[in-house]
């Protein structure tokens, strides 16, 4: 038999094939990050992107600059193929240092900044204090905006208090303006009190992320500050995540605040959401 002969099965073999590999390949990525808080115990920033990477997810959510400079988060970044599509600054930092935040950010790809947490002290007391902070917001939202950068607010609890039967955060983004987007942290939406699928519903159009993580039965994870892994809680995922995609969620972002097992905990959320994220999708969450 000559070569020709010998080859002819192996060249239909890889023909057939082929066209499947390449269409896994072209295949779109959902729209699944990592908030690199949940990894903060898990080794060094290399090790850190690689359980991410692991997991099969190709973004994440960084921690102000994770503790190292542009250069040498964007290297790392780029050995794992991953990309930044947000990230958590504290408040001081952007009142008082926008442009080197913007600068540092912009150099890594990254073009969302997220107010995550408000110190006690800088906590409002009442509808007037949070209308005057997000006055506040909307103007640093609308200067980084000028510079092409998008803001953001996380939500924990404590903004889900009412007053005359709206809430802070309600109050906040109504004095902010369309600057501001949100970043709805669903299992703290429930810990208040209120319906996590209501409340993206509230702010349709305005959701830029949701912060995907569980609350465990009451009693459970006390050591994990009583969270769990998406699915695998109490919260109804099969109202929210349509919920989600009517409100024009753009990232699902995995996060635990304490992980026994922050691996596990990413490699669960990722796999949950990539089994249900199928129809509820808005075509804008897949770029």
């Amino acid at each position: 038999m000559n070569i020709a002969a010998r080859t002819a099965p192996l060249v239909l073999l890889l023909c057939a094939v082929l066209p499947a590999f390449a269409g896994e390949a072209a295949a779109p990525q959902k729209p699944i990050a990592v908030q690199m808080y949940t990894l903060r115990d898990a080794g060094t920033l290399d090790q850190q992107l690689q359980i991410v990477h692991d997991a099969g997810v190709h973004a994440v959510e960084t921690v102000g600059t994770q503790n190292v400079s542009a250069a040498e988060l964007k290297q790392l970044l780029h050995r794992y193929a991953i990309k930044v599509v947000s990230s958590h600054v504290q408040l001081a930092e952007l009142r008082n240092d926008l442009d080197s935040v913007i600068a540092f950010n912009r150099s890594i790809g990254n073009t969302t900044l997220v107010v995550p947490y408000l110190d006690e002290k800088e906590r409002p007391t009442d509808a007037v204090g949070w209308t005057v902070l997000g006055q506040e917001l909307g103007r640093i939202a609308k200067r980084a905006r000028s510079k092409g950068m998008r803001m953001a607010y996380h939500n924990h609890d404590f903004e889900l208090v009412e007053f005359d039967g709206t809430t802070g955060l309600e109050l906040l983004f109504a004095a902010a303006g369309p600057d501001l987007q949100s970043e709805l942290d669903l299992a703290w939406v429930a810990r208040a009190g209120h319906d996590p699928a209501l409340m993206l519903g509230k702010f349709r159009g305005r959701v830029f992320a949701v912060h995907a993580k569980d609350n465990a039965p009451k009693g459970q994870a006390d050591d994990e500050g009583g969270f769990a892994a998406v699915g695998q809680g109490v919260l109804d995922w099969n109202t929210i995540l349509p919920a989600a995609a009517a409100a024009g969620v753009q990232w699902y972002i995995v996060e635990h605040d304490h992980p026994r097992d922050p691996a596990a905990i990413i490699q669960t959320g990722a796999d949950y959401l990539r089994n249900h994220l199928t129809a509820t999708l808005p075509a804008s969450a897949a770029r």
